[in-house]
């Protein structure tokens, strides 16, 4: 058997585009170092409404965003303003704690469009935790990509079938965005302890059974998996290796629960760094349940 566990992702509604979030999960916290994964859309956006997703900070993680459709433009706490198009890579270090907000750009406000992607969370090694933050921006062309029996498949992150991402990482990383067309199939690396497949349409099939669409299989470690398309379909592929325990409140993840607590304080008392041309300041939660926003 292939497959290890099958994750239905929770359903979020995150200010008019829906998000599938299928880390952390009650039974799963993280596959490999990724402890969140969510789907966003795809949702079409009426002209005049945009994706606002206001400053909020984040420390010991680093962030990858990563579009099939539409754009969004990142602010940040270090004065970095950048765009991301489909199929680019923006990498956020939170390290020690970075601030940033999440925007559709303006001409894109002037029509109607899709936002389609994934964003994830990638915990730090213990050692990186509380480096000075940092943001890359990967286009899209420097992402290596190749075929493999009528798929197409592209090196997010990580290292994957010989090939290497310039995308700079803290501890081994996979993570593959993977294009069938009707009949194609690719092999799942191996050489992680942990993987998964993250079903974005229908018509895929693990080891020839079934997988719904939006579903995370987590597979079993050393297993053979082959992932098929009886139409055209895509996939993304997530693995690596585990950290080890990391606690998790609202935006903040660590290994430690005291570090977590001075992080709330900080934001409380508004000691992390501003985004220049930002005003919106999201307060401390009372309480935290998923359906606070990012």
């Amino acid at each position: 058997m292939a497959i290890l566990q099958i994750i239905e992702p929770e359903v979020k509604d995150l200010g008019g585009f829906i998000a599938r979030r299928s880390l952390p999960y009650p039974q799963r916290q993280m596959v490999g170092p990724f402890i969140f994964f969510d789907h966003l859309g795809p949702s079409v956006l009426p002209t005049n409404k945009g994706i606002d997703v206001r400053p909020h900070p984040h420390i010991n993680l680093a962030t990858l965003t990563y579009l099939f459709d539409g754009a969004i433009m990142h602010r940040d706490s270090l004065g970095v303003v950048q765009e991301i198009q489909p199929g680019a890579v923006n990498w956020m270090t939170a390290g020690k704690g970075i601030v940033h907000s999440e925007r559709s750009p303006d001409f894109d406000r002037f029509n109607e469009v899709t936002i389609h992607g994934i964003q994830t969370w990638i915990a730090l090694p213990v050692e990186y935790e509380e480096i000075d933050p940092w943001f890359v921006h990967y286009t899209a062309e420097t992402l290596p990509s190749w075929s493999e029996n009528g798929a197409v498949i592209k090196l997010i992150a990580g290292e994957a079938s010989g090939y290497t991402s310039p995308v700079k990482v803290f501890s081994p990383i996979l993570y593959l965005d993977v294009v069938l067309s009707v009949n194609a199939n690719f092999t799942v690396p191996t050489g992680y302890s942990e993987r998964a497949v993250y079903s974005v349409t229908e018509g895929l099939s693990i080891n020839d059974e079934p997988l719904e669409p939006y579903r995370l299989a987590i597979l079993e470690p050393d297993s053979k998996v082959k992932v098929s398309a009886n139409t055209a379909a895509r996939c993304i592929v997530i693995g690596g290796e585990p950290l080890g325990k990391r606690y998790k409140w609202w935006n903040f993840v660590s290994s430690r629960p005291e570090r977590i607590e001075q992080a709330k304080a900080d934001w409380r008392d508004k000691h992390f760094a501003n985004v220049p041309n930002e005003t919106e300041f999201i307060p401390l939660p009372e309480v935290v349940t998923e359906a606070n926003p990012l």
